[in-house]
């Protein structure tokens, strides 16, 4: 045999390795990795909607006031989600999702010596740097570490983690808002992801998706790969050829080729308005609540039923797309959420409390499903070459509904209450199922013989 037919049979299809091989325990603890930091990433990012109604009545300063707080990290975060992941595609997912615990992990721990607004939006703004980019690339991390059978259900779990760090961020606070003051909330908050940090850097691999596009890294390859179960020859050359083939250039400019334009504008309408819809409860919903005559407890409680059908509602979801692809699920979800909105705002906040917490808990289950599994939408609509940057990019987009959500809903419960806020709420989840019904390329259920672990353009099909 030649040189060249050697390297022909010693040519490795990463891809295929990955999409068709077992999902070995190593890579299970790296997707795990990446998990724990969307946790911490959703339990820093949602303290400050705990600490808010404490703060304004501790300093004497008005929900307007805050907006601008508010308003700061939610900058930061569009900024850190658009940066992070040109950062991973570029440098590698490793450096980026590590980079990202640190940034808002400090930034958390110092909000708890902040003397006033200014310093505590200053420092927001610092922490959602950190908390924008660690969405995109730890979603991207899973994504690539795990088989194509699993995937839709893998990145989902990874996203389902903000409502969960949310839900335990609730439980934290009802335990130390009462005894320790909101400056220990930060402190205590703030230290867990730089724990975590360590964690990560001990123990995160980069994705070799990655690396296979790095030949002068194609060793470290070689021992991801045999550490993940693969038998590697030793003068073993790497490719990915199904989406080598689908990649024509990297870039923001990529997300607009032909086959992907019309996708990639209505994800990101999807995404900003589901995060108009996310962050008017994260940011506002205690203060709603309290607002209307709650106490402090009783409001705490409703964001953690919101995140805690949150978690269900992902999962649930997750698994029906799996079944009958993205599509549907996506959609009956949307309405699911209009509908739920629609129900709490008749039921009253004052008189049927009991009731009110289950409702939210309700309609956040129909909120998140929708939130996290539009990542895995990303997972499947974008290539390798340009996954952390459209995942990213639309969640950059998605972030300027959040920063509309921190003064819209200062404003919406400051003139109409309740009421007008669960119009907001349910509105924006009309124009999200608007969005997601023009999404041409959903995923297609898992045992549909097209399904694949990416979309290729029909251009491309007849190039190759």
């Amino acid at each position: 045999m030649n040189l060249t037919g050697a390297r022909a049979a010693n040519a490795i299809d990463v891809g295929q390795l990955l999409d068709e091989g077992p999902f070995t325990a190593f890579q299970k603890i790296a997707v795990l990795l990446a998990a724990l930091s969307i946790v911490m990433d959703g339990f820093d990012g949602q303290l400050i909607g705990f600490a808010i109604p404490v703060i304004i009545k501790e300093w004497g300063v008005t929900r307007g006031a805050f907006a601008p707080v508010v308003a700061a990290g939610l900058v930061g975060m569009a900024i850190g989600s658009a940066c992070a992941g040109l950062f991973a595609d570029s440098f590698g997912r490793r450096w980026a999702v590590i980079g990202s615990v640190l940034v808002f992990g400090t930034a958390t721990c110092a909000i708890g010596l902040a003397p006033d607004l200014l310093t505590i939006g200053c420092l927001r703004f610092v922490a959602g740097l950190g908390i924008g980019g660690a969405l995109p690339t730890s979603t991207t991390t899973t994504a690539e570490f795990t088989p194509l059978r699993h995937r839709t259900l893998a990145v989902t779990a990874t996203i389902v983690c903000v409502p969960l760090g949310g839900m335990l961020a609730g439980l934290f606070a009802s335990a130390v808002l009462p005894a320790l003051g909101w400056r220990a909330l930060f402190f205590i908050g703030g230290s867990l992801p730089l724990i975590l940090s360590l964690l990560l850097v001990l123990g995160l691999p980069e994705s070799p998706r990655f690396l296979v596009r790095r030949s002068a890294r194609w060793a470290e390859l070689s021992g991801l790969l045999a550490r993940m179960s693969r038998t590697i020859p030793a003068d073993a050359t790497f490719s990915d050829r199904i989406e080598q083939r689908a990649e024509q250039r990297k870039g923001l400019a990529a997300l607009f080729e032909t086959g992907l334009a019309r996708d990639t504008i209505a994800i990101w309408c999807a995404f900003f308005m589901c995060l108009l819809a996310v962050y008017s409860a994260f940011s506002w919903l205690p203060t709603m609540l309290t607002s209307e005559g709650l106490d402090v407890a009783v409001a705490a409680s409703g964001l953690t039923a919101y995140n805690m059908g949150g978690v269900f509602g992902a999962l649930f979801c997750a698994v029906a797309i799996a079944r009958f692809g993205s599509r549907w699920p996506l959609l009956a979800c949307c309405i699911g959420a209009t509908a739920s909105a629609l129900v709490i705002q008749q039921l009253g906040t004052k008189d049927h409390t009991s009731l009110l917490i289950a409702g939210l808990g309700v309609h956040g289950l129909f909120v998140n499903a929708v939130q996290s599994t539009m990542f895995a939408l990303c997972a499947y609509v974008y290539p390798t070459a340009v996954r952390a940057t459209g995942t990213a990019s639309a969640l950059a987009f998605g972030r300027f509904g959040a920063i509309l959500s921190a003064f819209a809903g200062a404003a919406v419960i400051t003139s109409g209450g309740a009421s007008a806020y669960l119009l907001m709420l349910g509105g924006a989840m009309i124009l999200v199922f608007v969005a997601l019904a023009a999404v041409r390329r959903h995923i297609p259920p898992l045992e549909r013989p097209q399904a694949a672990a990416v979309a290729i353009p029909a251009s491309d099909l007849q190039r190759s």
